[in-house]
């Protein structure tokens, strides 16, 4: 294909009497051609990828287990940090073994959500996915143009987990979407994040803001690149938070494509503001059956 579209416009250079600026015009085209033909070339249009942020509960909270630790080799992990213990290095793909956010961390909703659209989905359809979160974070952590006002008074206990990231997740989120969009093609955008930003009402625009920016850094289309928002901890587990889930669930009202997890019946530990692993598993397979419809 590329070689014939070549010739065709190396053969109107060469017989035309158009002009030298019109000339150089075509020979620019055919360098993007190029381009664009190499940079496509590697992608697999039935790798699905898959881009998760958030706080503690997207990075992991609960232990996993034994049952969580056999895993379809068609369902991958980028992997956003190094993790020799694990013998993963960062920007490679490996199987979605757990953990799939840092080295340490535990059971997420990705987990059961790439599982579940595995048994769904045709047996030639991969799933590709990419964790970036960071326990105890607001929302404003992920605002390109602002975090930095963030991290500059993060706790201490929070500045391990933001130096993994270079100190700027939404950033890391963005390098490692990229290395992604070479390899696959990127079907949606899953978060789970609220909790330190209960009571606020204007976490729905600022999360629209990381969404938009997502949308025009990657050069997505919003129409076929759903959001899916999950709720916190529900008011039936007793969730700490669950207030928030009335903010959550305005989400849609301001983000066309955006679809809200219900959290209610999913299983949480004692602390209340984190799931327990069955939790998790549940969560993870509500994300899936949401999004099933949705790649349709």
């Amino acid at each position: 294909m590329k070689k014939t579209i070549a010739n065709r416009l190396k053969q109107a250079i060469k017989y035309s009497n158009i002009t030298v600026g019109v000339r150089l015009g075509i020979i620019v085209l055919l360098a993007l051609i190029f381009c664009n033909s190499e940079k496509s070339y590697g992608q697999d249009p039935k790798l699905y990828i898959f881009l998760s942020f958030g706080q503690s509960n997207m990075e992991g909270n609960a232990p996993f287990e034994p049952q969580d630790t056999t895993v379809n080799n068609r369902f991958r992990v980028l992997q956003a940090v190094d993790c020799p213990e694990l013998g993963r290095k960062k920007d490679n793909w490996y199987t979605a073994k757990p953990p799939l956010c840092r080295c340490k961390t535990g059971l997420t909703p990705m987990d059961y959500f790439g599982r579940t659209l595995l048994d769904a989905l045709p047996k030639d359809v991969r799933i590709g996915i990419i964790n970036v979160a960071i326990g105890g974070c607001k929302i404003e952590l992920f605002d390109k143009d602002n975090y930095q006002t963030y991290t500059a008074t993060a706790p201490e206990w929070m500045k391990s987990a933001l130096n993994a990231y270079n100190g700027n997740p939404y950033g890391r989120l963005v390098e490692l979407a990229k290395i992604a969009q070479q390899s696959g093609v990127i079907k949606g955008i899953l978060m789970h994040q609220g909790e330190s930003n209960t009571g606020d009402q204007e976490w729905p625009k600022k999360v629209k803001g990381v969404y938009e920016n997502l949308i025009r850094d990657l050069n997505l289309n919003p129409a076929t690149t759903p959001l899916l928002a999950g709720e916190v901890v529900h008011a039936d587990q007793g969730g700490t938070c669950a207030s928030m889930n009335k903010i959550i669930e305005t989400l849609p009202t301001i983000i066309p494509n955006a679809h809200i997890i219900s959290s209610a019946g999913c299983t949480a530990a004692a602390d209340h503001l984190h799931f327990n692993a069955q939790g998790y598993r549940m969560l993870g397979e509500r994300y899936a059956k949401t999004m099933l419809p949705l790649l349709k």
